[in-house]
């Protein structure tokens, strides 16, 4: 079928798929062929007569689904950024079919044998380092996909993870209508106190709107002095998910955790959590407890004394009224300008999209020198943006940024990749936003952070050096995952960095340096409502997976909350209705807690290159390049991690990051 062309050669530049050949039709025929392809080269290496060696087993699965992953990368990456019903329908079609595909591959006997017997025999194969841990992960990719039970177990299983699919794509499905579908329309007098950009983006014919858009509803809540609105914002904005009718997620939610605790269970766990945990660097839920509420007490505290003085602005302004949670974030920014003389709509100006952009890939240069040369090629929509990756001469990949927020994108910022780099085929990456568009775009200084966190995600890909996909790029355990990200986002605050990028988009002066000062001074302020919403969330979805799973996942996280005491004020960063992290996918369930165990590291290794006197050190540069960005999981992360520092951290610098220490 070389009309359609996800099926054909693809002879563009770079090998990009071919974004304006590629209609809605051509999927349907793709994946029958993508499937059928994998399907008979898994055959044919199971029922190989050879005796199994890691290249005509191992490698032969490593590089024979080539076809089903370039579909699959293409359709989904269509599916996050632009879905419409077609998608949609197809999405729930698939989700359930390719689960049962692999579920069909893991299991196979005669695969698993293959794979079992070179992993007894491992000392016998002269493998290199990254073919003995690729082998690795691959026998325990097949036992925890229930290749080792017996068959009703298999088959049980089986049913278990196309029925997740399925929940996990309705849940999505679920979300995305209820934040597309809301609005309310506003007029001239429902404006007051907003700033101009957010006027701006909130226009429409016939006159505003509000929207639950991120990048509309937060600016909105920290500057409308219309508190009816903002409590009108708040409730729709945390009521996602759970409306009632047909896309509430509610009961969605306790047939996903009912499901994966019989998973864990049928593959010899106590529950999900432990399961899920066995591998990852915590390895044990009360691992990740210990983090958590070694955090949230210092937290608390601050947000507690945070909301005292927020109360104090309201009683200041006449108002009887308690804090509220369409208060908070109204208020803080009041206190913030009266702390630190520092107003969000004066820094703004100097936050250009294109300027940001020019500061991550200054960092870039800085630390790995690489060079991004912008590209005029069909992109999956007219928002996006590409550049070919450089490092000298030599080509490193091609990156796209989609980052502007429309009906049919799901909300949020992640990183993903249409091609995987595996040794010299360089990977093509995508960095996905839902920035507020503009003429030009403004960001606020937490948008220029997620800008520089994804950017992260980018570079670990983008530096990758493995040989195996498995290994490639972002393939690595969840809790070392957010490392990569989180440390780029530290050279953003630097002064250097700023004086240079940030510039307003009027008269083209860098930002000022007794506003920069003041930014720099105000960067840990807040901490205690971010800590707080953010541990929350983790451990109650930490909690939702160790033990039974509750028949009531509402009632289970009001328990949680009520357990470590939770302030009124400030909701959880993700309740369960729209916990899209961990009911999506298994991506991040019971492995919310991750972005703070990477925390730890990204705080420690960013006091590395404190230590030299210099943020952009050449060796400490080539350490971080070699050990973290470029290894992706050909080592442990333990391993890795110690080989750039020398030692495992501990939580002293993230407590300081996160100003949660006395004095």
């Amino acid at each position: 079928m070389t009309d359609n062309p996800l099926l054909a050669q693809w002879n563009s530049p770079f090998g990009m798929p071919p974004f304006d050949e590629i209609e809605m039709q051509h999927f349907a025929p793709a994946f029958d062929a993508a499937l059928a392809e994998a399907k008979a080269n898994t055959d044919r290496i199971a029922a190989n007569p050879d005796q199994p060696t890691f290249a005509n087993t191992i490698a032969g699965m490593e590089f024979g689904e080539t076809l089903i992953d370039r579909v699959s990368s293409v359709f989904y990456h269509l599916a996050g950024t632009q879905s419409d019903a077609a998608i949609e329908e197809m999405s729930r079609d698939l989700s359930p079919r390719l689960a049962a595909f692999y579920s069909d591959v893991l299991q196979d006997q005669a695969l698993f044998a293959r794979v079992d017997t070179l992993w007894e025999q491992r000392d016998r194969f002269d493998l290199a380092p990254e073919e003995a841990r690729v082998l690795e992960l691959y026998h325990r990719m097949f036992v925890r996909a229930g290749a080792a039970l017996d068959e009703p177990g298999r088959k049980r299983l089986s049913q278990i993870m196309q029925r997740l699919a399925q929940l996990g794509t309705t849940f999505s499905q679920n979300l995305l209508a209820d934040e597309r579908d809301w609005s309310v329309a506003l007029g001239e007098d429902d404006l007051a106190g907003l700033p101009d950009d957010l006027r701006e983006t909130m226009k429409t014919e016939d006159g505003w709107a509000l929207s639950l858009s991120r990048s509309v509803v937060v600016p909105f809540l920290e500057s409308s002095t219309r508190r009816d609105l903002r409590e009108t914002a708040w409730k729709a904005w945390t009521a996602r998910g759970a409306n009632g009718g047909a896309t509430d997620n509610r009961e969605v939610a306790a047939e996903i955790l009912a499901l994966r605790h019989e998973r864990a269970q049928l593959l010899g766990y106590d529950d999900f959590a432990s399961y899920k945990l066995d591998g990852e660097m915590a390895k044990t839920p009360d691992n990740v407890r210990d983090l958590l509420m070694g955090v949230w007490g210092p937290a608390r505290t601050k947000a507690m004394a945070d909301a005292d003085r927020l109360r104090s602005l309201i009683a200041a302004d006449g108002q009887n009224h308690d804090l509220a949670g369409w208060d908070w974030r109204f208020y803080a920014e009041k206190l913030r300008h009266i702390e630190h003389d520092f107003d969000v709509a004066a820094l703004k100006p100097y936050f250009t999209l294109n300027g940001m952009i020019d500061a991550m890939f200054d960092v870039s240069a800085r630390l790995f020198g690489l060079s991004f040369r912008k590209l005029d090629i069909p992109l999956p929509h007219p928002d996006a943006m590409a550049w070919e990756v450089l490092r000298g001469d030599a080509h490193v990949g091609v990156f796209i940024g989609d980052y502007f927020a429309r009906p049919g994108k799901r909300s949020g910022a992640w990183c993903s990749r249409l091609r995987h780099q595996a040794g010299p085929v360089r990977p093509i990456v995508t960095n996905v936003c839902n920035f507020a568009k503009g003429n030009p775009a403004l960001l606020t200084f937490d948008d220029a952070r997620t800008l520089f966190h994804e950017m992260g995600h980018a570079l670990h890909h983008l530096l990758s050096e493995a040989t195996y996909p498995m290994v490639s790029g972002t393939s690595v355990a969840r809790d070392f995952v957010e490392l990569p990200s989180q440390l780029y986002e530290h050279w953003l605050s630097e002064p250097q960095i700023l004086r240079q990028h940030a510039r307003h988009y009027r008269t083209g002066e860098p930002i000022p340096q007794d506003l920069l000062d003041k930014l720099l001074a105000a960067e840990t302020f807040g901490q205690g409502f971010s800590t707080v919403e953010y541990i929350a969330s983790a451990l109650v979805d930490l909690d939702f997976h160790t033990g039974e799973p509750p028949a009531d996942p509402m009632a289970a996280q009001a328990e949680t909350l009520a357990r470590i005491g939770m302030p009124d004020a400030i909701p959880m960063r993700h309740a369960t209705p729209h916990f899209a992290h961990i009911f999506s996918s298994d991506g991040y369930s019971a492995g919310y807690y991750s972005y703070m165990w990477s925390e730890v590291m990204d705080a420690d290794a960013f006091a590395a290159f404190r230590e030299t006197g210099d943020v952009f050190d050449p060796e400490m540069a080539a350490k971080l390049a070699t050990h973290i960005y470029s290894a992706g999981g050909t080592r442990p992360p333990e391993e890795l991690y110690t080989a750039f520092r020398g030692r495992m951290p501990g939580p002293e610098a993230l407590m300081q990051g996160r100003g949660l220490t006395a004095g």
